[in-house]
């Protein structure tokens, strides 16, 4: 049984600025493959390239780069890799308070507070938000850390203000528990991560967690709003449709490389999660390509 444990991550700002910077060329985070989770809020825009997003308990594929704003102490894994195909990933991590308590409760940072509530479930951008933050975003690398801070500030009101945003885990969700339910569900995280290939039992990940399947599953319907076959069959539907999107294999091969072993099962599963047979969905994203 291959078991990888979470990971609880540090963030030390850079030094003469209050928050964390740093931009990756291409797939170069190396921090990326695990789950992890962190106090910081944290902002993550992939110039570029397609790939996986895992937040939560959401997992959606993203095309054509990604602006993502992560909120304190949601678990999250790898937005690039050796395949994502895009130029740099630029992360952006910043405490809730960052500038002061006091600072936050003026009334001008209303805005700004009601943005950190919304990124507890994750917000995805899109649209002329994405490619305009994204912008401003690379700018600040070669900035003074006091541009760098008002170019925040700005970043910040901007997104609370655009409506080209999807909310991704369910209404109400929040991952702030006690660190050891963190370290419980990136468990389960980090297993399926790495085994949703392989046929994977209730019984084998309840004794990762130390628990019984019947108390495995209640707990994992509380804390993901998601049964725990749910949470692996999005996992494995995602993966499908990278693979329908980035490799010409055949759409039987697609089913058994992303851990589906019944071709019908996996057809009528995927036009539940996409709302269109894994052969359309290939044809439109190819289209959009042309």
């Amino acid at each position: 049984m291959k078991i990888v444990p979470p990971a609880f991550e540090i963030i030390t700002p850079s030094f003469g600025s209050s928050f964390y910077y740093s931009q990756y060329i291409e797939n170069a985070n190396s921090k990326a493959h695990l789950w992890h989770y962190h106090p910081e809020i944290e902002l993550v825009f992939v110039n570029g390239g397609s790939g996986k997003r895992q937040i939560g308990s959401h997992i959606s594929y993203y095309t054509d780069g990604d602006l993502i704003l992560i909120g304190s102490n949601l678990p999250h894994c790898g937005f690039t890799n050796e395949e994502t195909g895009n130029k740099n990933e630029t992360v952006i991590q910043m405490k809730p308070d960052f500038l002061g308590n006091e600072f936050f409760n003026i009334p001008e940072m209303r805005n700004i507070q009601n943005l950190f509530s919304q990124a507890k479930a994750g917000i995805a951008f899109e649209g002329e938000t994405k490619k305009n933050i994204g912008i401003k975003i690379e700018s600040m690398e070669k900035q003074s850390y006091f541009e760098k801070l008002m170019t925040m500030l700005s970043i910040l009101s901007e997104l609370e203000l655009s409506n080209e945003f999807t909310i991704l885990n369910a209404d109400g969700f929040s991952m702030e528990m006690q660190m050891q339910d963190n370290d419980r569900i990136n468990a389960v995280f980090n297993y399926v991560k790495d085994n949703f290939q392989e046929h994977i039992t209730l019984e084998e990940v309840a004794v990762i967690v130390s628990m019984t399947v019947p108390s495995f599953c209640r707990y994992f319907k509380k804390i993901t709003n998601k049964t725990f076959t749910h949470f692996v069959n999005d996992y494995r539907l995602v993966h499908a449709s990278k693979l329908l999107a980035e490799k010409p294999i055949s759409i039987t091969e697609i089913c058994y490389e992303s851990g589906f072993n019944n071709f019908s099962y996996f057809n009528k599963s995927f036009k539940a999660f996409a709302g269109k047979s894994a052969s359309q969905y290939r044809q439109e994203f190819r289209s959009v390509l042309k």
